[in-house]
């Protein structure tokens, strides 16, 4: 019972919160401030892009780019990570390479990319996924040199074979890992992607967002990012929350 009264009042909190946004927007916009449109003409741009403009294509262009970029990202950044965490001369080896990658501004990433694959799709996932992979390989190598070696003996003494070792034993240690670097990972390519579309695309939200800035239209630049954050808010509720919960069940 006190758990489900926890979890009303912390819907409760978020609705409340949400609730004093919009007011506070209405207030902004209400005072005369040309700069912030009220929320009611944001929906009606919103509304107008939905249906009768390029939104839902932008948006479909746009999470397109952003899961191929991050199963690249998680899939490669993981292996190397993982590796580097178990292997000392594996993270000898490959730690410069990790510093690089983690200091070079994503910016010129971007450019290299564009300029030595072309203005194409295969350059914009590249570069979104480059732009992660150091921050993955990093959150999972720390996660590997955290794992209980106990627990490996463990299972050497009960001999379990070395695919169920791999997925009993060692997997379950690095599921939360895995999850910090899936939300800091979508946290950073669902901007780096805006930039890359920005740059060198012609479709996409992050194309039709600096379209809308040379038209300075207000309106449709928020209503593109009230969608777009709704998006993420989904996500986040829909796939990653039930995920993890699903995966780092097993702590009860």
């Amino acid at each position: 019972m006190a758990s489900v009264r926890w979890n009303l009042n912390d819907t409760g909190l978020r609705l409340l919160s949400a609730v004093a946004l919009l007011v506070l927007w209405e207030a902004i916009a209400l005072s005369g401030s040309a700069l912030l449109p009220g929320p009611a003409t944001v929906a009606r741009a919103l509304v107008r892009d939905w249906i009768h403009g390029p939104l839902p294509s932008d948006l479909a262009i746009t999470l397109a780019r952003v899961v191929a970029s991050f199963l690249i990202a998680m899939v490669v950044g993981s292996v190397f990570g993982i590796l580097m965490g178990r292997s000392q001369r594996a993270d000898g080896l490959l730690d410069l390479w990790l510093v690089l990658g983690l200091n070079v501004p994503a910016l010129v990433i971007i450019y290299l990319c564009y300029l030595w694959i072309g203005l194409n799709e295969a350059a914009a996932v590249a570069a979104v996924a480059l732009n992660k992979m150091p921050n993955t390989a990093v959150i999972l190598r720390e996660g590997a040199r955290s794992v209980d070696r106990s627990l490996l003996q463990v299972a050497d003494v009960l001999r379990l074979s070395a695919a169920r070792r791999m997925r009993r034993v060692y997997l379950p240690q690095l599921y939360p890992y895995f999850m910090a670097a899936t939300r800091s990972g979508l946290s950073l390519i669902w901007k780096i992607v805006l930039v890359v579309e920005l740059i060198g695309r012609s479709n996409g939200v992050g194309f039709r967002l600096g379209l809308y800035f040379q038209f300075f239209d207000i309106a449709d630049i928020l209503a593109y990012t009230v969608t777009f954050i709704a998006v993420v808010l989904a996500v986040e509720s829909c796939l990653i929350r039930p995920l993890e919960r699903r995966l780092t069940r097993w702590r009860a």
